[in-house]
Order: C-alpha cells, then structure tokens, then sequence
C-alpha cells in the first residue's frame, strides 16, 4: 500500500532544496537549515504540536516546490511520529554512534552543544544524503502488526517484573498460595485481593474455598478436599503480625497492577490474531515450525512490507543483529557480536530459533551439531537464527509459502553434516 504523502525513490535520489538537522529532546529540539544557496538558520521549538507545524510550515516556505531532507538521531520518539507522512519531507534517522563519529572529527575536545550538533547533522546530511538511508514506512497493515507485537511485549516485560516481585514477597509470608497456582494465575489473584493475609485465609469455610476453587476451573472433588485440607493445615512461616500486615498491603497492590495487564496482554494477542490473519503475507509464515502465535507476527512485521529494503539476506541479519562482527587488522582477526542493533528484534529472532530447535527437526539437527562443535548455547542459536533468516528472507523476497519437504531434501542433496544428527527418515518435516 503506497502513501500518496512520502517522497517517491526516484524524489530522494534528486537534490533537496532544503536540508534540517534537528537535535530533538524531551521538551525543546535545536533545527538547524541549510538551503541550496548556502542561505542558514537556528531556532529553537518546544515540543508542542502548535510549534512543529509553525516549524514545519516556515520550512516549506524556505524550500518552495522543492522538497526538504531532515536528519535526526535515530529514536521512535515523538518527534519522529509527529514529522512521518508530511508532504515533501523526507526523514533519515541517524545512528547516534555513527554521529559521535562524525562529531568527533571535528574536534578532539569533546564538548558539545545542542545547538552545534544540530549543525553538525544538516552537515553530514548535506554531505552524505545519497549514502544515507531514508526512512521508508512500512504500509499500514505491517506497521499496525508492528506497533502491537511491539506493545504486546512491552507489557508481557512489565508483567513479567511484577509476576517475580510477588512471587518474592509471597515466599517471604505466603508461600502456601504458590502451591494453588502460579503467581499470575486467577486463583492466586483472587486471594491477594480478597484474603491478602495468610491467617485469614487458612479460616475460611471450606464452602467459600470449593466455591473459589470451582471458579477458576478446579471441580474435582478430592481435588478441592485436598486442597482444602492442606490450606487449614499448612503452618505459617512467620508469626510476625507487623510484617504479615505490611506485606499484605504490597501483594494486594502488585496483585492490583497485574491483573488489569493480563487483561490488556489478552486483548492485544486477540488484535494481533486479527491483524495477522488480515494481513496479505500472513500465509506465508504458516507452516514454519516454531513460529506459533506469538513469534510468526514477529517475524512478518520484522521483514516489513518495502521488498527493495535490503540488499540481501546477510544485510538483514546484520540489521536484526544475528549477524556477528568481524574486526580485522594485519593478522589479527576477530569475531564479536554485534550490539548496535534494535534489541527487541534481536529477541525475535533469537526466541524463534529457541522454538524452532523445539519443534522442528532439522533445526534441532542444526542446533546440536553447532553444540558439538563447542559452541555456547546462546552463539548456537545465533547461528540457528542467521540459518532461518537465509530461508525467511527467500520466502518474504519471493513470496513463496515454506515448504519443510523441500528444504530437507535439499539438505540431503548437499549431504549436510547436520544430517547425522537427523532421525533416519529422509520425509521428516
């Protein structure tokens, strides 16, 4: 799906009339221009929707028909989305390590000034513009699957701290309740909100317990008088009634924060299950072993939807940051990995190649034989994962839905020394 708003290819390999470097912040950014007449300027805007379209209408106003190129360090913030989708402007995000490169070029002191490496920016866009990547958005199914997943996760790590936090606490003062259930299962919810203290609990009526238990799904008889029985029994580990009261009121409030996030995490899978279905390349990731419901959006909304984004396979894995480094100097050669990437895609490919040494064959094949070879867990399944990116980038370029026969048998044509590690039948999927 086009946007009739971005700057066409063939626009960005032309001259822009105007060039803007901004050093953005949390509440004021410094813009610094540069026209093709050697015309310059300086301002300072707060972070206000009124001030970035007066900013934005003064610069149209600077490039006339022509369009306008701007830099800035390379962030999701909201300057980033406030300036996406203008007409005639095209973004090119700046990594801030290649900039503290560019920066200390020109001086060996390192002072700097906000002001100073907005000029610096329009500087190195002006010299470096047909280098640089633009910024091309991805249509609006993929980046709707994007945002999500990126939501999703950000509340699963958020859960996942309180999930630990009280599981903490409840060893502290009640341990029994991690016996019912996990820390964020409705059972143990239930109790932190209505019966947070352990003495309290342990005199409830075996009714109010059975009728608890039968609510969140446990209706087996001896099942509910077991437990009720171990509930009345169970000693406390503290008698100290200061501390049991002032845990009480901490796993009531934590227990208040996680519910209404489990909620939320429900509600987005649900959207992401929608969006993913909806989406035109969804079915090419269908029969990829260990992608499940979780990861195969993930990985769809990593590749995007622009085919022209990457060069090649190794390209994108350098980008995700499977791919390893290599520093080499005389005869000094070293291998380390890369760390200059986006973390969250990292982990997405990362957590596939985990599932798919789990659930299919050849990669669990693949994994061990690198493990063999004396390579860490971790570094294996790095090299998993740069194998699978190889395979999703031809299946994404091409549009061509995985095919698990076809990718075993060519694995016997090559006779590949992973096969050893393979059951003996040659249709394993």
């Amino acid at each position: 799906m086009s946007n009739p708003l971005s700057v066409p290819d063939s626009a960005v390999q032309t001259v822009p009339t105007l060039f803007v470097g901004i050093d953005w912040a949390d509440r004021k950014h410094d813009v610094y221009w540069i026209t093709l007449d050697g015309r310059h300027g300086h301002r300072v805007i707060e972070q206000s929707p009124e001030q970035i379209e007066e900013l934005l209408a003064s610069l149209r106003d600077l490039a006339g028909e022509g369009w306008i190129a701007v830099a800035l360090e390379k962030s999701r913030g909201p300057l980033q989305y406030a300036l996406m989708f203008r007409e005639k402007l095209q973004l090119y995000p700046i990594d801030p390590k290649q900039f503290a490169q560019y920066r200390g070029s020109f001086t060996s002191g390192g002072g700097k000034s906000d002001m100073r490496d907005a000029a610096l920016l329009v500087r190195m866009l002006r010299e470096r513009h047909q280098q640089l990547k633009a910024l091309h958005p991805d249509d609006e199914p993929t980046r709707r699957l994007a945002h999500l997943c990126q939501a999703r996760r950000q509340l699963v790590d958020e859960a996942t701290r309180l999930k630990i936090q009280l599981q903490s606490l409840l060893k502290v003062f009640f341990p029994l309740l991690l016996e019912l259930g996990r820390a964020d299962s409705g059972l143990v919810l239930e109790v932190l909100r209505r019966w947070p203290d352990p003495r309290q609990f342990r005199r409830l009526h075996p009714n109010t317990l059975a009728n608890l238990f039968r609510r969140h799904g446990i209706r087996n008889q001896e099942t509910i008088v077991e437990r009720t029985a171990r509930i009345r029994s169970a000693p406390l580990i503290t008698k100290d009634a200061p501390l049991i009261e002032a845990l009480g009121y901490r796993v009531t409030a934590l227990g208040g924060q996680l519910k209404p996030l489990l909620e939320s995490i429900d509600k987005l899978e649900r959207a992401i299950d929608e969006a993913f279905a909806e989406h035109p390349d969804g079915g090419l990731l269908k029969h990829v072993a260990g992608a499940g419901r979780a990861l195969a959006p993930r990985l769809l909304a990593a590749f995007g939807s622009d085919r022209e984004r990457y060069v090649d396979a190794d390209e994108f894995a350098a980008v995700t940051g499977i791919a390893p480094i290599t520093r080499q100097s005389g005869k000094t050669k070293v291998v380390v990995r890369r760390r200059a990437c986006s973390r969250f895609l990292k982990q997405t490919f990362h957590e596939f190649a985990d599932a798919a040494r789990k659930w299919c064959p050849w990669s669990k094949a693949y994994y061990e034989l690198q493990r063999s070879r004396h390579m860490g867990h971790h570094a294996a399944l790095r090299k998993l994962a740069k194998r699978w990116i190889r395979i999703l980038y031809s299946i994404w370029k091409t549009r061509t839905p995985y095919d698990p026969e076809r990718h075993l048998q060519r694995l016997y044509a090559v006779k590949h020394p992973l096969l050893a590690y393979l059951p003996t039948s040659p249709s394993t999927p």
